[in-house]
């Protein structure tokens, strides 16, 4: 019996054996296995990281660059508004040279007042267009005065255009002020 109960005895420790290392075996890969899903969960915070990360450079990029273009469009504004009451006394004058007789004059002053308009033209500067008996809107328009109406379809119409308005590139530098009829 002792070799019966050696060899039951070894066929116990092979069995606790296989189980111990079957344990370690299941113990190792499901260590492995967690380990892979703590990566894969890294990985993933990871790629996370750098998809927003990208993306805010993208925004950023798109940023800078319209407001380089905006700054382009108005690079010349201050030196432009500044040409405005100059080119209003040019109006003024127009009209008072118009009224004399002095017809040659007349065409010198024209096409000088003409070229300058051009010139102001090509770098993006155009008129607001203002016409008596539109009707006043406050982000267009800005009211130096109101006044009876002469008629009762002119209240809340413009009376008067005081001075002209003015664009550079899309964007007012000057609103027109205008007299509005009550």
């Amino acid at each position: 019996m002792t070799k019966k109960k050696k060899a039951q005895q070894e066929e116990i420790e092979a069995q606790q054996n296989a189980s111990t290392e079957t344990a370690t075996a299941e113990k190792e890969v499901t260590e492995e296995i967690s380990v892979e899903e703590k990566l894969q969960q890294e990985l993933t915070l990871e790629k996370d990281k750098f998809l927003r990360l990208f993306a805010e450079f993208e925004n950023y990029k798109k940023r800078t660059t319209k407001e380089r273009i905006d700054l382009f469009k108005t690079a010349g504004q201050d030196v432009l508004r500044s040409m405005l009451p100059v080119l209003d006394d040019f109006d003024r004058a127009m009209l008072e040279i118009a009224k004399t007789e002095e017809k040659e004059l007349l065409k010198g002053v024209q096409l000088i007042h003409t070229k300058l308009k051009e010139t102001l033209k090509g770098k993006g500067l155009s008129m607001v267009e203002v016409a008596n008996g539109d009707a006043f809107d406050a982000e267009v328009h800005e009211a130096i005065t109101q006044i009876p109406a002469p008629s009762e379809d002119m209240k809340g119409k413009i009376i008067d255009v005081i001075e002209k308005g003015y664009k550079l590139g899309g964007k007012v530098i000057r609103f027109p002020k205008v007299v509005v009829g009550q």
